[in-house]
């Protein structure tokens, strides 16, 4: 655990407020990193993407920065696009989420 994951650790046992919205915020940027690396791992431009789910550039671009605001019809259109399949889950309240570890070198260049 680096010092930033350490800081995060102990703000979140201190201060529910600042828990709950890093968990949420957390979420959100993790959808579209998940958008980036789908699209890049199939070796598509945002504008090829774009261009086979009849949308614009800028709606990619939107999706893999700000994901908080993507509809599900739009998320499936994308994962078909890319061969990949949208997995929705509902938890109970508490649980932990599974946490696909972003490498911090990549949040850079988000």
């Amino acid at each position: 655990m680096d010092d930033l994951d350490k800081y995060i650790q102990k703000r979140k046992e201190r201060d529910p407020v600042f828990a709950e919205g890093y968990e949420s915020g957390y979420q959100e940027f993790l959808i579209g990193i998940l958008l980036k690396e789908a699209r890049e791992s199939a070796g598509v431009t945002q504008e090829e993407l774009a261009t086979a789910i009849h949308t614009k550039k800028s709606v990619i671009s939107r999706l893999e920065n700000q994901a908080s605001d993507a509809l599900v019809s739009t998320l499936r259109k994308v994962a078909q696009a890319l061969g990949k399949e949208l997995v929705i889950e509902l938890r109970e309240p508490g649980s932990k989420p599974k946490r696909k570890r972003v490498d911090r070198k990549q949040m850079a260049h988000v």
